[in-house]
């Protein structure tokens, strides 16, 4: 028998990684409820036309699609091949493939309020924290299974939404130690760039060559921009743009120059102008003009997280869109959104080294199984601390005294209690602390009350 393996781009999760990724997902949900946010979950799978024209041509690549049982063997040959072909052509494909994992949980949260809209409250304000599956190239920092924690606001255009989500921002990663950038746009920007460089059908080929730029480098964009059909003066004009720096004051002044008296660069100024004034995340929001996500359904602010003093990319982003909802039918709901990459989080806290040591803590107490009526007599004790909240275990047999201490050990259980026939008869316990070898008696209704 071959040796198992996972598909590329997915991982196991032992126990230590578990505990560890439950504290970045508790610590991102209670902030989540601290600022009014309610639990949603979708399905793993959706519609393979609610998904498709979403996230542009790039996106659209990167899509698991599901194949369609029902047919026979030779059938779904023929079928999975004949709709290769229309991939590879840029065509939607159906019947053999109706369906596909989800990409992200944006888009399927805007079917879920188009589908419900009749019912909420708005602005409605949910959360999820679900997997999304991607066909990436695996690497470090990015898999084809992971997991996305997003809060979304929906059916209000306030700005006031963007303070509060760059806060949640700013509040989650000071809770998790790491240190980081809020760097923030506004696409109404970059559509202004367009206008400047021939007009609103250039965005698209825009914003996908400069969301590539701390992949590829400035030379490698100016390149993309000039296959894409732009001339060599709109491609300075953008690198002009891309090499604006400063403070955000400094950035401010100088893009206002820029963009000159064009109406729409003018609106996405004042919108970032408003959620800096409001100070919302102590000194950590930054100016990005760079900063272009690449998703076509953004139309106003956008945000991308960087952490510092490691080198990974975006651990978190979102922005506004303004009519995502119309995809489905249901017009005129704006909405904003931010997203936190759990799965970067995690590699950024391994490398600085900052879960807390109380991270770890599983079983906490060993009762020791000594013989049949000791072991009786632990099992009663071992459910009184487990009713006080305590994390116990009795080992599963009995044993010589080395393999039950090896045992906890390897588990880095902190404590042992030992109940052999002297301390039956004596109604007494042993209680061991592990790692500094010290040992006390204590009376067996006594147990209940130490503090472990």
């Amino acid at each position: 028998m071959a040796k198992p393996t996972l598909p590329q781009g997915t991982r196991d999760f032992s126990a230590e990684t578990v505990r560890k990724r439950n504290f970045i997902f508790n610590t991102i949900k209670v902030v989540f409820e601290l600022y009014g946010f309610q639990p949603l979950e979708t399905p793993a799978m959706e519609n393979l036309e609610t998904l498709m024209g979403k996230y542009g041509e790039e996106g659209d690549k990167l899509i698991f699609r599901i194949l369609n049982n029902g047919l026979d063997k030779q059938e779904k040959h023929d079928k999975a091949k004949a709709d290769f072909e229309k991939i590879l052509e840029g065509r939607n494909v159906t019947g053999i493939t109706e369906r596909a994992l989800k990409y992200d949980l944006t888009i399927p949260f805007a079917r879920y309020v188009a589908m419900n809209h009749g019912q909420l409250t708005f602005p409605f304000k949910r959360y999820q924290m679900q997997p999304v599956w991607r066909a990436d190239r695996p690497q470090r920092g990015r898999y084809r299974e992971f997991y996305q924690c997003d809060a979304d606001v929906v059916g209000s255009s306030a700005l006031i939404n963007e303070v509060e989500l760059a806060n949640i921002y700013a509040t989650v990663f000071d809770k998790l130690g790491i240190a980081v950038e809020i760097r923030i746009n506004n696409r109404k920007i970059l559509a202004a760039l367009a206008e400047l460089c021939g007009g609103a059908d250039k965005l698209t080929a825009i914003t996908i060559a400069i969301d590539k730029l701390d992949k590829i480098g400035l030379d490698k964009v100016k390149e993309e921009l000039l296959h894409k059909g732009l001339h060599t003066q709109q491609v300075a004009i953008i690198e002009q743009y891309l090499l604006i720096e400063g403070s955000n004051e400094h950035k401010l002044a100088t893009l206002k120059n820029l963009l000159g008296t064009n109406a729409t660069g003018a609106q996405g100024l004042a919108e970032l102008e408003f959620i800096y004034n409001f100070k919302p995340t102590n000194n950590k929001l930054v100016f990005d003009f760079t900063l272009a996500r690449g998703l076509n359904y953004y139309t106003g602010t956008i945000f991308e997280i960087k952490a510092k003093k490691v080198s990974m990319g975006s651990i978190g982003g979102g922005g506004r869109y303004d009519d995502l909802t119309g995809l489905f039918g249901v017009p005129n709901l704006p909405g904003v959104g931010i997203s936190f990459g759990v799965d970067r989080i995690y590699d950024v806290m391994e490398e600085l080294q900052l879960f807390p040591e109380t991270v770890q803590t599983g079983t906490q107490v060993l009762f020791f199984n000594l013989g049949k009526a000791e072991c009786s007599k632990a099992f009663e004790l071992m459910q009184q601390l487990r009713n006080n909240g305590v994390k116990c275990e009795i080992y599963h047999e009995q044993a010589k005294f080395d393999k039950q201490f090896k045992y906890a050990e390897k588990k880095n259980i902190q404590y042992a209690v030992i109940i052999g026939s002297k301390e039956l008869a004596e109604n007494t316990c042993v209680v061991k602390e592990l790692l500094k070898g010290e040992q006390q008696i204590i009376k067996q209704d006594m147990l209940h009350l130490f503090e472990f």
